[in-house]
This record gives structure tokens, C-alpha cells and sequence, in this order.
């Protein structure tokens, strides 16, 4: 995978991912908490190995608000893996999902993911990308904190540990981390995978667009809404999707 890098504009964003260049993910969560206060968001997907950034929060920075975006088509098992982590670690987790329900959304625009690329645009502006950006000005959010590695996707691979999406600072604490990485944290914590990871499903997502991979098989192979593998989430909005957001008063 060949990262594709672009040289910033801003000096000092620069110079602090120099200074947390090889930190570890707590110094630069603790940085981010003594920066940024109670003005500092996480977000998490309660996917194949989230329970490892959500440790994290745990140890290093408790009480920081968590945001899911529900789309209403998570796997039941998600839900309950979601449960299960909230008591363990008494995780403030805040649940955003569209104002439109799902069945709404499928009565009155059919099913969007099997529209072809518009279609699938627009299931992920309404679904994903509007409820995060309502948690993060609900939230007062200056900073999000986001679970990323390298290893993901290409764009991902381009990523610097600390970056700028929006407005916002973007802050990437296991972005350097190896799958090897990740499972030695869980064992020496004793985390879990979400349950579905022993089906095959190395990459979670919605129920209708995701299906398991072999070993062979880059994990977001699984993941087969639309052309891109990014949900939107992590992607700088357009011009439009920001109109389109001040707009409506969302």
C-alpha cells in the first residue's frame, strides 16, 4: 500500500507530530487531554478490535465522551459487544444516529446502498457522515480522537498522528500500530474481539454491506459499500456537504 503524503501549510502542526513521532498512544492521549479538556471527543465503531482504543480511553483518559454512529443497520451482535464493553470499562458512550429512521429511509428512498454510487453517497451523508458532525458540535468538539492505522487503507496510510479535518484537530494514537501490536495489547489486557471476528468478519460494519474475509484477504475487503473503503466518516467534507450541513441547521 503506498501512502500518498501532503506537505502541510502549518508549521506547528508539523513540528508536534515531529515531537510525538515515536510516542507512545498514551503520552499523545494524555496530550491531547491536558490540550484540549472537556472539549476532546473519541469515536468508535465497536468494531473487530475497537475494545483496544477504548481501553485506552480507559486508562489514560476516563470520562471522555465516546461517539457511535448508529445507522440502524449494525449487526445485532455489535449492539451487544457494544454493552459488554460500556459496563466493563464504564464508558461514556453517546449513540447519534440520522433523524430519519431506517425503515423511513427505505420506504420513502428505497434502498439507497443498491443505488449505485449516488446512491450509496447519499446513505452515508444522511447515516454517517451528518450524525457525527451533529455529535461533534453537540459535544463542543475542538479535538476527536479516531482509532485509524495505517495498515488500513490508502488513505489511512497517508495519515499523520496528528492532523486538522474541518476545523477540528484529528488526533491518531495507534496509527503506527501492527496487527501484532494490537493483539499483544489485547492479550496482555484480556480484551475481546467483537464475537464476530471468529465467523470471519475481520471488518465490521453495516449488516448489508459487509461480509467475512479469509486469511488471504485484506480485512476491508469485507467491506463492500460502494467503491471506496472509507465510510466518510474520516474524510475531510466537501464544499457541498458543508453547505449542505449549515444549511439545514445541522
Amino acid at each position: 500500500m503506498e501512502a500518498v503524503r501532503v506537505a502541510s501549510a502549518d508549521p506547528h502542526l508539523d513540528r508536534e507530530n515531529r515531537a510525538f513521532a515515536s510516542s507512545t498512544p498514551e503520552d499523545l492521549i494524555e496530550w491531547a487531554l491536558e490540550r484540549f479538556g472537556d472539549t476532546l471527543v473519541a469515536s468508535t465503531s465497536f468494531g473487530a478490535t475497537s475494545a483496544v482504543m477504548l481501553h485506552l480511553i480507559h486508562r489514560v483518559a476516563p470520562g471522555t465522551p465516546i461517539v457511535c454512529v448508529d445507522t440502524g443497520y449494525l449487526f445485532q451482535e455489535t449492539y451487544r459487544f457494544a454493552e459488554e464493553l460500556i459496563k466493563r470499562m464504564h464508558l461514556d458512550v453517546r449513540f447519534y444516529s440520522a433523524p430519519m429512521s431506517s425503515a423511513r429511509q427505505e420506504a420513502l428512498y428505497g434502498r439507497l446502498w443498491e443505488q449505485g454510487e449516488e446512491g450509496v453517497k447519499r446513505y452515508l451523508q444522511i447515516n454517517k457522515v451528518e450524525p457525527m458532525q451533529r455529535a461533534l458540535d453537540e459535544l463542543g468538539a475542538r479535538a476527536w480522537m479516531a482509532g485509524l492505522r495505517s495498515e488500513q487503507t490508502q488513505h489511512r496510510a497517508g495519515l499523520r498522528r496528528i492532523e486538522v479535518q474541518d476545523g477540528r484537530t484529528k488526533i491518531h494514537p495507534i496509527l503506527t500500530w501492527t496487527e501484532e501490536q494490537m493483539d499483544a495489547y489485547m492479550q496482555r489486557y484480556d480484551l475481546p474481539h467483537h464475537p464476530m471476528v471468529e465467523q470471519g468478519y475481520r471488518s465490521i460494519g453495516d449488516h448489508h454491506s459487509t461480509i467475512p474475509t479469509t486469511d488471504d484477504m485484506d480485512p476491508r475487503d469485507g467491506r463492500i459499500l460502494g467503491k471506496t473503503r472509507e465510510c466518510g466518516l474520516h474524510l475531510p467534507l466537501t464544499a457541498e456537504q458543508n453547505q449542505s450541513l449549515k444549511s439545514s441547521g445541522l
